[in-house]
């Protein structure tokens, strides 16, 4: 009986010192770990540190004494300078906008030159021997006598000539130069054909 209680001391002992060298060898790694992630220097190479050839170092100093000359050379050049005599200014816009034309006339605009002329319909030509006189009415039926002369139009258009099947406009405008140009715009008559409406 003696000898079976030893026995299983012995067991329990065995048992006891067997965890405990299981928990040395998990501590022994864990630390060998925490060593090495804290950053410790790295181990000594066994290979000799290189020593640099006099060749090798001649070669370095070349290439900053051509960098030298190169910049020597950009110093002694001319620097560009712009002149902008006779060109165009980059920063204005190639089309000029000009504002809307203020009308300084004393006397009162008439009702034909507050409509665009394509809103105008030539209705009849009368011939006399003072003159010729034109018909035009507007989208709303009401109706315009013209002459030679009158101004017509949003573009300070006059009548230049009234022909026996049409009428003739010129209009004054301003190019993206600024210059004056004449525009002929005319007024074609519409006449009723035989047999129906044109």
């Amino acid at each position: 009986m003696k000898r079976k209680k030893s026995h299983r001391k012995q067991g329990k002992v065995l048992k006891k010192l067997e965890r405990n060298r299981r928990l040395c060898v998990v501590l022994c790694i864990a630390f060998i770990f925490f060593m090495a992630g804290c950053g410790g220097s790295p181990p000594p190479s066994s290979l000799p540190p290189k020593v640099k050839s006099p060749a090798v170092e001649k070669k370095k100093v070349e290439p900053m004494k051509v960098a030298e000359k190169k910049e020597s050379e950009k110093k002694e050049e001319a620097e560009y300078t712009y002149n902008p005599s006779g060109k165009p200014d980059p920063f204005k816009p190639f089309i000029q906008i000009t504002p809307a034309k203020e009308y300084s006339r004393s006397v009162p605009q008439t009702p034909l030159q507050k409509y665009e002329i394509s809103q105008l319909k030539l209705v009849a030509i009368i011939i006399t021997p003072e003159g010729n006189i034109a018909l035009v009415e507007d989208s709303a039926g009401k109706g315009y006598f013209l002459k030679k002369g009158t101004e017509i139009g949003k573009n300070d258009g006059k009548v230049k000539k009234i022909l026996k099947d049409k009428v003739i406009i010129e209009e004054v405008y301003e190019d993206i130069f600024g210059q004056k140009k004449i525009n002929e715009v005319s007024l074609f008559l519409h006449r009723v054909e035989e047999g129906g409406e044109s």
